[in-house]
């Protein structure tokens, strides 16, 4: 019988290890939040946790290693306001660096929010870690947060290649992650800076950018992008401008590749306002020599024939 996959998740459990290896400093654990004269409302109580040492916020330094380096201030704020309601659910991660100092490992959002809402103490696990094993912690605890750009994910994967000395078959088998997906994100480092930062700023989506992948000249692929905003093409549209912009010549100016581009996102957008019209797939395809072709779908001959009939009419 084969044994399934671990899936997401392993690396990080991994790193952490269990709480036998970490200084057992107190047996059980309960949300922190300050209290107040008029908090006579129980508490919710929650699972016990080994390990857990209220520490407080002040013997704390930032994670010099820390991967991430912006940090989403109406999400912090939202995280700040549950925080002040329902306390601290899922203790941080630290590492002791003197009798009375500690360094982040993991949890930064919720020692900077906590910070925000005035608690002076946050549960923390605290464990012993040198500084690789530090960086290593960080980068997969970030990793394998759902709300990270791509961008973002890619410069981890990057950073456990280059800092770590780890393969992208070690981060595959650590992560669960498929080899190549570690592939396709740590692909998007070769965007130009334009296209890149449109990406983490959400101003094309990830199925964009691979498509944009696909143009290596620098200045095209920028050309491409802007257009791709400006107009806002649809991944599908994206493909096919790739698809047509390399089956062009290659031309000799800056300028010539702005005009190229132009013409071809104009019949883009001309097969769009096509299809809306018809209420049926169009599609234009370029040659190299300036030619190219129209194509119509229809769905059988009735449809075939109400096509027909409306351009017709126009």
């Amino acid at each position: 019988m084969v044994k399934k996959k671990k899936a997401l998740g392993r690396g990080l459990s991994a790193l952490l290890n269990t709480a036998d290896e970490d200084e057992n400093v107190s047996s059980s654990f309960s949300p922190i939040k300050e209290k107040t004269e008029s908090d006579s409302k129980p508490r919710p109580k929650f699972k016990s946790f080994k390990s857990v040492s209220e520490i407080p916020l002040d013997t704390i330094q930032t994670n010099p290693f820390q991967p991430r380096s912006l940090f989403d201030e109406e999400q912090l704020n939202e995280l700040a306001q549950s925080i002040k309601e329902l306390g601290i659910i899922q203790p941080i991660t630290v590492r002791r660096i003197d009798v009375d100092t500690y360094q982040l490992i993991s949890g930064e959002r919720r020692f900077r929010a906590s910070q925000m809402v005035g608690l002076t103490k946050i549960p923390a696990f605290i464990r012993s870690a040198n500084d690789q094993e530090m960086l290593e912690m960080a980068i997969v605890e970030n990793i394998q947060r759902q709300e990270l750009d791509p961008i973002e994910v890619a410069l981890s994967y990057k950073r456990l290649l280059d800092e770590c000395q780890q393969t992208q078959d070690q981060i595959s088998e650590r992560l669960g992650k498929k080899r190549s997906t570690i592939s396709n994100f740590l692909r998007l480092l070769q965007l130009q800076p334009l296209v890149q930062a449109g990406l983490r700023d959400k101003m094309i989506t990830h199925g964009h950018a691979k498509a944009l992948l696909g143009l290596d000249d620098e200045h095209l692929q920028s050309v491409a992008y802007k257009r791709v905003v400006g107009h806002e093409l649809s991944v599908r549209q994206t493909e096919e401008l790739v698809k047509s912009l390399k089956s062009q010549p290659k031309t000799s100016s800056p300028q010539d590749d702005t005009k190229k581009v132009e013409t071809l996102t104009k019949w883009l957008n001309t097969s769009k306002d096509l299809t809306q019209s018809i209420q049926a797939k169009t599609a234009i395809k370029f040659g190299k020599k300036g030619n190219g072709k129209l194509t119509i779908d229809f769905k059988n001959e009735e449809d075939l024939e109400r096509i027909i009939q409306m351009l017709n009419h126009e």
